[in-house]
């Protein structure tokens, strides 16, 4: 995928060229808006409004790293999404119903047992429910680092934040994990549980 002649088409109008960028990278935007915003609607709708405001900003981009472009678009509509919701909190009837365990968001291995993939479904619950308990700031970059895999440059790109910030965020939120996941310490592999010596 050339990205730049996809991008120089898309300027000039041509909207499969935008629909390839997006097919791309969609994934990858709902995967960040999912782990910040810890709903899969919400998600699915942060993702969706940010390729509506690329594909409308378009001529905005100046020609350095798309992806990191385009990841901060997404970051910011959770953000809006967030700050909306704390000016109008709703109740939502998909809270009042159990949902399925997360397992469908990763591949299912053949070779697991039922037990394996229900006590990974509920890790993976517990991770999101600790990353859901951080602030926003603290989410944001514990996704793009630890989640995504984002250098510490390139987060600092995305949220518009100094390295410094980053870094100091990203460590109160991984300090903040750990301590959160020490409750759900039966469900983390051995060599990432605390040992408490006495």
């Amino acid at each position: 995928m050339d990205e730049q002649s996809l991008i120089q088409a898309a300027l000039r109008g041509d909207v499969e060229s935008f629909n390839t960028l997006v097919l791309a990278y969609q994934d990858m935007a709902y995967s960040v808006a999912y782990r910040v915003m810890g709903e899969r609607d919400a998600a699915a709708d942060a993702a969706q409004d940010a390729f509506i405001s690329a594909f409308k900003k378009l001529d905005q981009f100046r020609g350095d790293q798309f992806k990191a472009w385009l990841m901060r678009i997404v970051t910011n509509a959770c953000y809006d999404e967030l700050r909306r919701r704390k000016r109008r909190p709703a109740a939502s009837l998909d809270t009042l119903q159990d949902e399925a365990p997360q397992a469908e968001l990763g591949l299912v291995d053949d070779a697991e047992t039922p037990e394996q993939r229900l006590q990974r479904a509920e890790l993976n619950q517990a991770i999101q429910d600790c990353l859901t308990g951080l602030p926003t700031d603290q989410r944001v970059v514990a996704v793009l680092a630890d989640v995504e895999g984002y250098a510490y440059q390139e987060i600092a790109d995305i949220t518009n934040s100094s390295l410094g910030t980053v870094k100091s965020r990203l460590s109160r939120a991984r300090t903040r994990l750990r301590d959160c996941l020490q409750g759900a310490q039966e469900l983390l592999p051995a060599k990432y549980r605390l040992i408490n010596e006495e």
